[in-house]
């Protein structure tokens, strides 16, 4: 008998009950400009417009909130280069408790100044000759600190997968389902919901080209290790899948889409000229695949999450003027 997945429909539908007033219901945004341009319609998830500006604050809430009052009382440890870094200081202020978070030295200083504001303590690391895991690891133990991984817990993957548990609800059946990969937390819990709802969904993820820890894995059939890479996409800058994630995407993500810095820079681009948001360079890969003619046998309907919108106006301007 197969063992049960460690993340169901009923956690992400549960994750959503208990986010419910806490967590914004973010906007679906459609473009005519954007439809005629790849020939399909498609709808856009913003979560740049997500409390912290992405994502990541539903997996944080979920996965603090479900802690016991005497572990709430020490205090939580995360690690991140930086919206999980601020969506765990958020919940962790939310919900009356304090939080330390490892930040690498080179993370936004926009995401290391908003991390400080929610209250957080941040200790630094060096991403490329540093393991992050273990040194999270190693603060929590020593300071008695539950720790919040940015997306190897099945609380954070149910969080995460809140997103497109709404967008399914706001536009109903969509042939393609289309999500950043970082860790693999928003696609693992993303397709969780999405095959739950609607098995013939496809869902595909997209990563940086300098960044394709996933694709490699999921070619390989195990997880694969790359050297940390170097990407404007910061959020996707990671050196393998998750431990728990890689195994719920095996089985149910079709498919993995790579882009360019320079794909991603004319996304951004888009989406501030075309659509009026704004997009940090993760948040904007799965647009940038649809532009570039990446996704094979472009669907119908397809819905995209845009994961986030994090970057501070300098780099925002020197990337699109670039």
């Amino acid at each position: 008998m197969a063992a049960a997945p460690p993340v169901s429909f009923d956690d992400v539908r549960e994750a959503a009950a208990r986010l419910d007033g806490i967590a914004h219901r973010t906007p679906v945004l459609t473009s005519r400009t954007l439809n005629a341009q790849v020939g399909a319609e498609v709808f856009i998830k913003c979560e740049n417009f997500q409390r912290v500006g992405a994502f990541k604050f539903r997996g944080a809430y979920n996965a603090v909130a479900q802690l016991p009052a005497g572990q709430l009382a020490k205090g939580v440890a995360a690690y991140s280069s930086g919206n999980h870094a601020q969506a765990t200081a958020l919940a962790a202020r939310e919900l009356g408790t304090t939080a330390v978070i490892l930040m690498p030295e080179d993370a936004p200083r926009s995401k290391l100044e908003a991390t400080a504001g929610y209250g957080a303590e941040i200790v630094t690391y060096d991403r490329y000759t540093q393991d992050r895991t273990a040194l999270g690891e190693a603060l929590a133990e020593e300071r008695g600190l539950a720790l919040i991984p940015p997306y190897d817990h099945p609380h954070v993957i149910a969080g995460q997968g809140t997103a497109a548990l709404e967008l399914f609800e706001e536009t109903g059946d969509l042939d393609a389902l289309v999500v950043p990969v970082g860790g693999g937390g928003l696609i693992a819990g993303s397709a969780t919901a999405a095959k739950a709802l609607h098995p013939g969904v496809k869902v595909i993820g997209v990563e940086p080209e300098e960044g394709d820890d996933t694709k490699r894995s999921l070619d390989s059939g195990a997880r694969v290790t790359i050297p940390v890479p170097h990407t404007i996409a910061d959020g996707q800058a990671l050196p393998t899948p998750g431990e728990i994630t890689f195994p719920i995407n095996q089985r149910l993500v079709d498919a993995i889409a790579l882009v360019g810095d320079e794909d991603i820079v004319d996304a951004m681009r888009f989406a501030f000229e075309r659509l009026k948001i704004v997009l940090e360079p993760s948040g904007a890969t799965p647009l940038a695949a649809l532009m570039t003619g990446r996704l094979e046998g472009l669907p119908r309907r397809i819905g995209l999450i845009a994961s986030g919108g994090n970057i501070n106006a300098r780099r925002f301007a020197e990337l699109i003027d670039r």
